[in-house]
């Protein structure tokens, strides 16, 4: 999850105007432009220059806003602006130590509203694994191995097995059980080369059991992939699903 806005308005406008627009960009890239931009000429290039600044920070702002309503937190953009109005009028309705202190709380309501979302989503995962598993087994030709790690044969190649310590080549696409990709060395156009035992527990059996040529597909449940870690790409607890292309063994 991206970090959310814990600085006071004030700060963030100097920040903004000392170079941090840069970093705005980033966290707006997904923000519509408007439709129609109004031609305006400014008295001056200072003029400008604090038009831009206000832009940004704006553009700033909005994206933190709306990144804390995926949470479930809804801050007023109303009482933004008008904090921003107070301060540069000193005329605050807050001290310095009451901005603090509300900062911080929010800080905290934002971690625990985090986290109960997190364990929200994880669950989700854990039941949509077991339903994609448990349907995925029905499928001709699936083998579930002792571990629950459970594979298809696509292609069977001929060629030899590696050991957990050799370093493979190999071609993949990983998805979520919803066919979200989150992983490909296809669209990279480049295959992935790594040693056997370094990578998740799933891989390092899977792999294991497949001759140099073959291409199995691979569904792996969370406890032999990331399990409780959280990614931006892939959620905790998630069953992961694997097409493999095994290209060659280095020893």
């Amino acid at each position: 999850m991206k970090s959310v806005f814990k600085v006071s308005l004030l700060a963030a406008t100097v920040a903004l105007a000392v170079g941090c627009q840069e970093d705005a960009k980033e966290e707006t890239a997904k923000v519509e432009a408007p439709v129609a931009a109004e031609t305006v000429t400014f008295a001056t290039e200072d003029d400008k220059a604090a038009y831009a600044i206000g832009a940004s920070l704006a553009q700033y702002l909005k994206a933190n806003l709306e990144q804390q309503q995926e949470i479930g937190l809804s801050l007023s953009s109303d009482l933004v602006l008008q904090g921003v109005q107070d301060a540069f009028s000193d005329k605050s309705k807050l001290s310095d130590e009451e901005a603090q202190a509300a900062l911080q709380a929010l800080d905290q309501r934002v971690a625990e509203m985090a986290q109960k979302q997190a364990q929200e989503n994880a669950a989700v995962a854990v039941k949509a694994g077991e339903e994609f598993r448990t349907q995925f087994a029905k499928t001709e030709g699936v083998t579930t191995t002792d571990s629950g790690l459970m594979y298809l044969v696509e292609t069977m190649g001929e060629g030899d097995k590696p050991a957990a310590e050799d370093t493979v080549v190999v071609h993949y696409k990983g998805t979520l059980t919803d066919g979200t990709q989150f992983d490909s060395s296809y669209d990279r156009n480049q295959p992935a080369t790594f040693p056997l035992n370094r990578v998740i527990p799933g891989w390092t059996e899977g792999v294991q059991l497949m001759p140099v040529g073959s291409k199995f597909k691979f569904v792996i449940p969370s406890e032999l992939a990331y399990g409780a870690q959280d990614t931006p790409t892939i959620p905790a607890n998630s069953t992961l699903v694997f097409d493999v292309e095994l290209l060659e063994i280095k020893k």
